[in-house]
């Protein structure tokens, strides 16, 4: 009875080899191309960092058109806490960004579910749901300031119609930030709108389908099926637009200019005080570097969050 002779490892060797060499050559290749973009990021983003964060530790005056520079130490992060104005562009910011970004998120959802349920002119109102995103800062700010205006603005004269006396929006420290935190709603709204939407329209149908043949009402289909389900979209989107919200400066410029008081200084504002308008390059530095900080932390936070739904999932 003869056997048939099962090949040995080694004839199996060269082409492990060869797959291997492919696998490093490819790799090499992936390395070369990607090279350039990295380090044009690294030129652009890190060595910026790097500068800020040697900056941060130094006092820096213009002679004869030269920056000198002197050693400041902590000297710089020491005066931080003690700083009245980075205090309530801090505090501000911080409410800022919570009640804007929660308004969005509010309404974007709101805006994504009816639009999602439209079965006809969908296009139309996605056009009109975004326009306001497309609108440049200038124009937004532009365009506010003159609605809000005491005398003239639309706001009040829509109020006087029904018999509500004219209120200075912008001018009142009771209502300026209100005021910022409502245009900023109105421009971003958009943004969480069309993530939302993109969200829902990705969701798996079977399983509303499956909650429908249960009986499951509209209020419990979204609240037992449709929020779970995007819960991932939401924690993605409330950081991006946190992050944002942390980082407004043109709207206030327009508005406001941080005032009345301190009613709207916000902490970018307070950055581009002490950077160009005091001159302080070497504390504005210090600040900047503790706003990175800080935004980073909610960065991990978020992302620790995202991380921890997509394990409960």
């Amino acid at each position: 009875m003869s056997t048939t002779s099962l090949p040995s490892q080694a004839a199996f060797e060269p082409a492990s080899r060869a797959s291997g060499a492919a696998l490093g050559d490819d790799r090499l290749w992936r390395w070369l191309t990607f090279s350039p973009a990295l380090g044009l990021m690294v030129l652009l983003t890190a060595l910026p960092l790097a500068n800020l964060f040697v900056s941060s530790f130094q006092d820096i005056l213009w002679s004869g058109g030269q920056a000198v520079r002197s050693n400041a130490g902590l000297t710089h992060y020491a005066a931080l806490p003690s700083d009245a104005l980075f205090r309530a562009g801090l505090s501000n910011t911080f409410v800022f960004a919570l009640a804007a970004v929660s308004g969005q998120m509010v309404l974007g959802l709101l805006l994504a579910l009816l639009c999602s349920k439209v079965t006809r002119g969908r296009v139309l109102y996605r056009a009109i749901f975004i326009l306001p995103i497309l609108i440049p800062g200038i124009v937004i700010g532009a365009i506010w300031k003159l609605m809000l205006n005491f005398d003239f603005g639309l706001v009040n004269q829509t109020l006087g119609l029904i018999g509500i006396a004219s209120h200075d929006w912008l001018g009142a420290s009771e209502t300026a930030l209100l005021s910022v935190v409502l245009v900023d709603i109105w421009h971003w709204t958009p943004f969480c709108f069309l993530l939302f939407l993109a969200g829902i329209e990705s969701l798996p149908q079977d399983v509303f389908e499956a909650a429908r043949i249960d009986g499951a009402t509209a209020w419990q289909e979204f609240r037992f099926v449709t929020l779970p389900l995007l819960i991932p979209t939401l924690i993605v989107t409330f950081a991006f637009r946190l992050v944002l919200a942390f980082k407004v400066f043109d709207e206030v410029y327009l508005l406001t200019s941080g005032g009345p008081g301190t009613s709207t200084e916000v902490v970018s504002f307070t950055l581009y005080q002490r950077f160009f308008t005091e001159d302080r390059i070497g504390y504005g530095s210090a600040m900047s570097v503790a706003v990175i900080f800080i935004v980073s932390l909610l960065l991990v936070v978020a992302l620790s969050a995202r991380k921890r739904s997509d394990a409960a999932a």
